[in-house]
Formats: C-alpha cells, sequence, structure tokens
C-alpha cells in the first residue's frame, strides 16, 4: 500500500502541478472524499474503473479515465477495496495546453477522457494499464509533452495575474481587483469565463488548500487556522466540512498518502 510522486520534465511544471502513481488495498466499505484544490484533477484508473460521483448524492459513474474541474464540494470515490491509478494535478495554464480547454467548461464536473477526445485518448490507457509504474510515468510524460507542443491559446492575462495572487498568500478580492485595474464584477466574470469559480471561491479553495497542506504536515489546527489565513479555528472547522464534507480530524484519519516507492 502506498504512493510514489515523480517531478515532471521542466517544460511541463508550469502546467502539471503533480504527477503521482498510488496503489492502496482498503476496507471494501472505504469511501475516499476527493477534496477541493486549485488543480484540476486527471486520473488513469488501473484494474477496476474509478466508481465516483459527487457529494453524498446516490448517484455515480465508473471512469477508466477521469478528468474532474475546479470544484467546492467533495466527491466521493467508492473504492471497493482497492485503488490503484495515476493522478495527475493540473494548473489552469495545463487544462488549456493539454487538454485543450479553459478549465471553467470542467468546473464541478466529472468528464471521461473518452469526451476530451486526443487528450486523454482510450488507446493511451491501454498503453499504460500493462506497464511497470516507472514506464507509465515515461509513457505519460511523453504523451504530455507531444501535446505540450500543441498548446493552443493562452488564457485571459488579467485572469492568470488573478489566479496567482488569490493563490499566493491571503489576499482580498477588492484589493486584487483594485492592483489589476478592474471591478470587482469585471474580475468575477473573467474568472468565471476562465476558471468556473468566482475570485471569492478560489481564494477561498486556495485558503483550504494551505490549511490542508499544513494540517497535513502535523501543524495544530489551531496554528493552522492563523497561518492559512482564517479568523480563527472554529472558522477553519466550518470552512473544512463545506468543502471536504468531513471535520478536519474525519478528514486526516482518512486513508493516508505514503510516499514510498511501488514496486515494478
Amino acid at each position: 500500500m502506498g504512493s510514489v510522486t515523480r517531478p515532471m520534465h521542466p517544460a511541463l511544471r508550469p502546467y502539471v502541478a503533480s504527477c503521482v502513481g498510488y496503489d492502496y488495498r482498503l476496507p471494501t466499505d472505504a469511501v475516499h472524499h476527493g477534496l477541493p484544490s486549485s488543480a484540476l484533477t486527471v486520473i488513469f484508473a488501473f484494474d477496476e474503473p474509478l466508481d465516483c460521483g459527487w457529494g453524498t448524492e446516490a448517484a455515480s459513474a465508473r471512469f477508466w479515465t477521469l478528468a474532474a474541474g475546479l470544484h467546492t464540494r467533495p466527491s466521493l470515490i467508492r473504492t471497493h477495496g482497492s485503488q490503484v491509478g495515476l493522478q495527475l494535478g493540473l494548473t489552469p495554464r495545463g487544462a488549456r495546453a493539454l487538454l485543450g480547454v479553459p478549465a471553467a467548461p470542467l468546473a464541478s464536473t466529472l468528464v471521461s477522457g473518452d469526451e476530451l477526445g486526443a487528450a486523454l485518448p482510450r488507446c493511451l490507457h491501454e498503453r499504460l494499464a500493462p506497464l511497470s509504474w516507472a514506464r507509465r510515468f515515461t509513457v505519460l510524460e511523453e504523451h504530455l509533452l507531444e501535446r505540450l507542443g500543441r498548446a493552443g491559446r493562452a488564457g485571459h492575462r488579467t485572469a492568470e495575474l488573478g489566479w496567482r495572487r488569490l493563490t499566493g498568500a491571503p489576499r482580498r478580492v477588492e484589493e486584487v481587483a483594485r492592483e489589476l485595474g478592474v471591478s470587482r464584477r469585471h474580475l468575477r466574470n473573467l474568472f468565471m469565463a476562465e476558471f468556473g469559480l468566482s475570485p471569492k471561491e478560489v481564494a477561498q479553495v486556495a485558503r483550504f488548500d494551505r490549511a490542508r497542506t499544513l494540517a497535513t504536515n502535523g501543524v495544530p489546527l489551531a496554528e493552522t487556522a492563523a497561518a492559512a489565513g482564517y479568523a480563527d479555528q472554529a472558522h477553519l472547522t466550518r470552512e473544512w466540512r463545506r468543502f471536504a464534507g468531513l471535520t478536519p480530524t474525519a478528514t486526516l484519519a482518512e486513508f493516508p498518502i505514503v510516499q514510498e516507492p511501488l514496486i515494478g
């Protein structure tokens, strides 16, 4: 049971925030909460398709290859006792460059790779499935570099600048809009068109991301709240429950991601 990360080719680093291979054996009734983050998610499932849906809704679908946009509620992954796959975290720039679409149309959706054509072709999954872990990383990287060579137009510059500022240190939306020389309403329109989330939602997700990283690394919740930009621990807990569907303690008790080599 474990996972392993692999650094991407330098040319891919502005577009790929993370690349993780994982192989878990779990209780058959284990349900994993896919949490909101500042990255879009692409998953290649091996052995069994991913059984995934939104929140506490009963409906779910099965995916061998999945793209999930930015979101503000948890996805529920029914593990059925086993999870084996490769997961990519893409920046919004990566969505345009590697998937061929802006982040906005993918927001709050779970999309089969088949719907994205050459970006996530079925033949890529078929190539990856029988390979060793080392070869999977290599073949996927080659595919992404080839996609990068065909990248389309860049996103809206003001939206991208706003994204960088709101996902960095804690910032107020009106302050960032003023710095960029646009109204708060105009900035919201730009964000919805480019990312599918409002500037306020992006700032909240980024704050949650910071808090989750700190808490996962063992920082006490009161200190995490202050460092991540929450008013206090109660504020952190309320917002964490809204994004994760669980308390901070319950989230951190879910099956951990262990950075250890995978065999093969």
